[in-house]
């Protein structure tokens, strides 16, 4: 610990965050636009009508726009791996870079391959090649963002592996335990999802604005049709797929759950405050008093363990442990820890003499104690509480906001059932104004996933301030700004080039 850069651990958290989550403003567009897109231009095959192929083929620009930039920042991203990231690419780079391969060799291949069909095969190929061309690339973004949500999944829960003494690496063991882990299910799913509701939001906040205007209104009513019916399809699974996440953090990791909650206090019957205020921490103590809250009575035990009755562990309970409830203390986490990382050191010490016997007894503490590996980096387990206001905030206001995108897709569609939806100027306006809280959620559910598991970069075996490389803090500093300068250009551009394309509106053309 009295050897560690803080500052070069900031530095380098800060860069990674800030590239993520620039890439993040571009990828869930991609996701769910690209479906949207495919599903356009199914009906334009079917019916014939040459108005669907004029409302595909505008909002096929924007997702051409985004894509293009989205790929800039993802490659970027992956680069920090080695250059910030390398103790961590070193301890789990077996692991961690196989689905990232995937991704690059599978994914983006077929992505590749079919996007110049989508956009330049109109006319040059038959109707129907076109359209499977379009399909692959929707369904080819979507698997990109399988390999990836897999990997971070798997630094939440890391499953399917087995570490190496000797390399001091952890290597894979199963690959379809890491894949399909209930964690990354549920990340996957929850997370494409939460882009699917981004990008319906988004063409109905587009054409709200159309309508508004009085420009191509048949245009902008037959593409909500088609977004508020996936947005409110993809909303209700998206609510299915959070409730099966959370109850999968609850389960590997108490501590995030428990900061969501704002829960210090474990109990049984416990209650889910909707609503909440925190005060400020009276001195020494660690909890934070609920200055307001409004609470449904049963509902955390039952959202966590699928039961009103179970006990929901606490940050109390984490931190100073609960022999009732089985709960180790993290005071007895950090000494095993220590443990561990000695045994490591002496397993190394006696191999290299070539004492077997030592070396064996070594490595059985080892192996005995590795489940809190990361916790001998510590000290104080006050260090290891994230940010309790950051994660309740931010997975409250993340759900309040669902609620209202629902609501959105519903009175879409219910406006457009009885012909009403020009007519409904306050909607249109709210709609439009809902673009951009799309996107804000998106970014709290990756707050509240990142930000909720800290310290960890690998939970409970890597804390994040071991995960760096030996550089310069100086160094990480300057590509900080130099990468928050290039990702505002590029963010400005994508933002007056989508904004050109909107106010020109789709192309008229005819039939062919």
């Amino acid at each position: 610990m009295e050897n560690i850069d803080i500052s070069l651990v900031d530095w380098s958290r800060a860069q990674f965050a800030l590239t993520a989550f620039y890439h993040w403003l571009f990828v869930p567009l991609t996701l769910g636009l690209s479906f949207i897109i495919a599903i356009m231009e199914t009906l334009y095959v079917r019916t014939g009508n040459p108005e669907w192929k004029r409302i595909t083929k505008f909002w096929m620009i924007l997702f051409g726009i985004n894509f293009a930039i989205g790929v800039a920042t993802g490659i970027i991203l992956e680069f920090e791996f080695g250059t910030n990231w390398s103790n961590y690419s070193w301890f789990v780079g077996d692991i961690f870079g196989a689905p990232l391969a995937v991704e690059g060799i599978m994914a983006f291949f077929l992505e590749s391959t079919f996007i110049a069909v989508m956009f330049f095969g109109w006319n040059k190929v038959s109707k129907k090649f076109h359209l499977m061309s379009t399909w692959l690339v929707a369904f080819g973004a979507n698997l990109s963002a399988l390999w990836i949500l897999v990997a971070n999944a798997w630094m939440q829960n890391p499953v399917g592996m087995q570490f190496n003494p000797d390399t001091a690496r952890n290597e894979m063991q199963n690959f379809w335990e890491v894949l399909f882990s209930p964690t990354a299910i549920s990340k996957f799913l929850h997370t494409i999802t939460s882009g699917y509701v981004l990008a319906a939001i988004f063409v109905i906040g587009i054409s709200a604005w159309f309508l508004l205007k009085k420009r191509h209104q048949l245009f902008a009513q037959r593409s909500i049709v088609v977004a508020a019916v996936f947005g409110l399809l993809s909303a209700a699974f998206l609510t299915l797929s959070g409730d099966s996440s959370a109850r999968e953090v609850a389960r590997v990791q108490p501590m995030k759950f428990a900061a969501m909650e704002g829960l210090y206090d474990g109990q049984t019957n416990a209650p889910l405050v909707a609503i909440g205020f925190l005060e400020k921490p009276t001195p020494p103590g660690m909890e934070r008093e609920f200055a307001f809250k409004l609470e449904i009575p049963n509902m955390l035990s039952y959202m966590a363990f699928l039961s009103p009755n179970a006990f929901v562990p606490g940050i109390k309970d984490l931190v100073r442990g609960n022999p009732d409830q089985d709960i180790e203390s993290y005071f007895s986490k950090m000494e095993r820890g220590k443990k561990a990382q000695k045994a490591l050191a002496d397993y190394k010490k006696y191999k290299k003499e070539g004492n077997e016997e030592k070396s064996a007894r070594a490595l059985q503490v080892f192996e005995k104690n590795y489940d809190s590996f990361g916790f001998g980096y510590y000290d104080d387990p006050q260090k290891l509480i994230p940010n309790v206001p950051l994660s309740f905030y931010s997975f409250h206001a993340m759900v309040i906001l669902g609620v209202h995108f629902g609501i959105v897709f519903l009175l879409s569609l219910i406006f457009l059932y009885n012909k009403s939806l020009p007519r409904q100027r306050w909607f249109l306006w709210i709609s439009f104004i809902t673009i951009p809280f799309a996107y804000l959620a998106t970014m709290l559910g990756w707050t509240v996933a990142e930000l909720g598991r800290q310290p960890w970069v690998i939970q409970d075996l890597m804390p994040t301030l071991s995960a760096v490389s030996n550089i310069s803090s100086r160094n990480v500093q300057i590509t900080f700004w130099l990468f928050a300068f290039i990702f505002t250009a590029l963010l400005i551009a994508e933002f007056f080039i989508m904004r050109r394309q909107i106010l020109k509106g789709p192309k008229e053309e005819g039939g062919n």
